[in-house]
């Protein structure tokens, strides 16, 4: 849903409140502060989205009292979404930062840079994304919190502090936050690193910058009902009584490729994302085993592919081709 961006003069601070109980439709007394304007950092809201109550509450209370909220869960389940649409739902500026392995310690704080100024190349410091955040009302949200490199980590341990002031040290300079700066995290451990083999690059973390954040919240998969109800949104073609079947059967296909994965029969499990991803492809191809194929199944170790085929049978009642090339056939018709 489309919202028009307002003009420079929209608060420095939040001018209403809202009730969650009418906002979210969750059975609380909380009243959060929230915006009466949007800017072009305020998130687009997605009708489609389902919040899960618990999480959104960790978040609310982020908002109300400016505690600093991780957020851990398995891949696909809306880490990141779910901070930004209740971000847009209080029409709070928000901005997100993906601590990947090429994110340094200058990109976070600031640099020196040559400019031109009158005519002149001229040095002078820009400050980098966490500076520049703290002084504003934003939320701040650090995505894939747990593959940080340690010397980005550590600048972020001041700022988790109760005041949460930052120092810059080329600029001697000590920043403190605006009073509706907001932090929030999203990872998919909890700081052990990577255990079960599913995400290379997650790093262990400093226990005592764990111990900072004040909620730690995980968000697991929705219910089946409403994760169908999802992809029906995200793909309206499909939204009929008989599309409605076929992704009630390949939210099921997803389900048991969890259970598979919580038993250790498969590495690689369906995520929410890849369910509309396939239904997505459903409409490319016209082939509902050509799109799996090519949306879950060519991901898998080889070893695995019967069982996930096993999978597809018994929610289909129909064989898939684990041999299948791309080539090997023409595309056919959905069932």
């Amino acid at each position: 849903m489309a919202h028009p961006v307002t003009h420079p003069t929209t608060p420095d601070r939040p001018d209403l409140r809202l009730a969650v109980k009418d906002v979210f439709g969750i059975d609380s007394p909380l009243v959060v502060p929230a915006f009466s304007e949007r800017t072009e950092y305020v998130p687009e809201t997605d009708d489609a989205y389902r919040f899960n109550p618990d999480v959104t509450l960790a978040l609310l209370a982020g908002f109300l009292r400016d505690r600093r909220v991780l957020v851990q869960g398995l891949h696909g389940t809306g880490k990141s979404t779910h901070v930004e649409q209740v971000a847009a739902r209080l029409n709070w500026p928000c901005v997100r930062v993906n601590l990947d392995g090429h994110l340094g310690r200058p990109d976070l704080i600031g640099k020196d840079a040559v400019v031109l100024r009158e005519g002149r190349q001229v040095t002078e410091f820009q400050e980098g994304i966490l500076p520049w955040a703290l002084q504003r009302p934003v939320a701040l949200i650090l995505d894939e919190y747990d593959a940080g490199r340690p010397d980005v980590m550590f600048v972020l341990q001041r700022v988790l502090e109760r005041d949460g002031k930052l120092t810059l040290m080329d600029q001697n300079k000590v920043i403190s936050p605006h009073p509706y700066f907001r932090l929030f995290a999203t990872a998919n451990t909890v700081g052990l690193g990577n255990l079960n083999g599913l995400y290379h690059g997650a790093q262990r973390l400093n226990h005592a910058q764990i111990d900072r954040w004040n909620i730690v919240t995980s968000l697991d998969y929705l219910p089946a009902e409403e994760e169908a109800a999802i992809v029906r949104a995200r793909v309206p073609s499909l939204a009929d009584e008989r599309g409605a079947e076929l992704i009630a059967s390949m939210v099921a296909v997803a389900a048991l490729t969890r259970t598979g994965f919580q038993a250790g029969d498969v590495s690689t499990l369906m995520s929410p994302r890849t369910v509309i991803t396939w239904a997505e492809n459903l409409e490319i191809f016209g082939d509902l085993a050509l799109a799996f194929r090519v949306s879950f199944l060519n991901r898998c170790d080889e070893a695995e592919r019967a069982v996930v085929a096993e999978y597809f049978q018994r929610c289909f009642d129909r064989e898939l081709d684990v041999s299948y090339a791309l080539t090997a056939e023409p595309a056919q018709s959905a069932p």
